[in-house]
């Protein structure tokens, strides 16, 4: 029978049970350094999307029209994307499987909206590339690190 001075000091002490995080000695592989710099840059480049839009809600964008003279679906337009590409944004930085996803959801659904009702947000075709370029090139390193880690 085992004392309780010896359950205790196993319980306490055993760290190897239910966690499923990564622990902070685990070594990172190339392809995981890479995507996560990759998030990194991306997380910088939707925060600056994200203040862009906020510009545009308040009106600071110069020589853009107002933001209350614009119609009301490219207004519903903005203020998601506002919203939307802060959050992801901050889930990109923080390198969370979440952040991810949110970003995957603000970029594909900027991209639908630029191709399908170019009234409600105009994009250039450059840009549209650029944004289709780097959903592609997230899936490609996300793929490699998947497979790098097996």
């Amino acid at each position: 029978m085992r004392g309780p001075g010896r359950l205790g000091r196993a319980a306490v002490g055993d760290l190897s049970g239910d966690r499923i995080e990564r622990g902070a000695s685990a070594p990172r592989t190339t392809w995981d350094t890479i995507l996560i710099w990759f998030m990194r840059i991306t997380a910088l480049l939707w925060l600056a999307k994200g203040v862009h839009a906020w510009a545009t809600i308040l009106d600071v964008v110069p020589g853009a029209r107002a933001f209350e003279t614009e119609p009301v679906g490219r207004q519903a337009v903005i203020v998601y994307l506002a919203v939307i590409d802060l959050t992801a944004a901050v889930g990109l930085w923080l390198t969370s499987a979440w952040g991810g996803v949110i970003w995957l959801l603000a970029a594909t659904s900027a991209l639908t909206l630029a191709v399908l009702t170019p009234q409600l947000l105009p994009a250039p075709l450059p840009l549209l590339i650029a944004q289709a370029s780097i959903v592609a090139v997230y899936f490609a390193l996300s793929w490699f690190a998947a497979r790098e880690g097996r």
